[in-house]
């Protein structure tokens, strides 16, 4: 029996599609999410204003962006992470698109993602060397915490619900659970 081979998508094919489209590009496959629940806006804005805040107070010229911005890894893999952190030494990598790796992104779980964040693009983002990645569950209420370690993701911290959450990359950066998931 033979089966239809499944078209690959480019870089090429997704420059195509209208600008806003709910698509990623994930290892060739075109993946569709639907719009974000408003808990998930709410979290991901507290989360934003924590890192805006910090990065004011401890005078990092470094850039927050928040989602939906395009990430550009390869001719396969355009993602749209939900934050992003570039520091000022790399802010040449912010063009139309991000060219490349940021130094830390988050990823806020919600049921049609989670495989994708917690599998294909976490490989993605450890494989193009993003530092730090957090990868925050609204249902669970925790935050995990993985930074990269001769290459390969290791669980740095656990935080739940009333915890903090402390950054690596960025010393001094702390997530109050108990104010994201309020």
């Amino acid at each position: 029996m033979l089966t239809a081979e499944k078209k690959k998508y480019t870089v090429d094919d997704y420059m195509m599609l209208e600008e806003g489209a709910p698509f990623q590009l994930i290892n060739y496959d075109l993946v569709m999410s639907p719009a974000p629940i408003p808990e998930h806006q709410i979290i991901s804005g507290r989360l934003f204003n924590a890192i805006s805040f910090f990065l004011m107070q401890s005078n990092n010229n470094g850039v927050a962006i928040y989602a939906p911005v395009d990430v550009y890894f390869d001719d396969g893999n355009i993602v749209q992470p939900d934050l992003i952190f570039i520091p000022e030494s790399r802010k040449n990598i912010i063009q139309k698109k991000i060219e490349g790796a940021p130094d830390l992104i988050i990823e806020i779980l919600s049921p049609s993602n989670a495989y994708y964040d917690l599998r294909q693009k976490k490989d993605i983002y450890q494989k193009y060397g993003v530092k730090e990645y957090i990868v925050v569950d609204p249902i669970a209420l925790n935050i995990d915490l993985y930074y990269l370690k001769n290459g390969v993701y290791e669980l740095h911290q656990k935080a739940e619900k009333t915890e903090k959450l402390n950054s690596v990359l960025l010393p001094g950066l702390s997530f109050d659970l108990s104010k994201i998931f309020a």
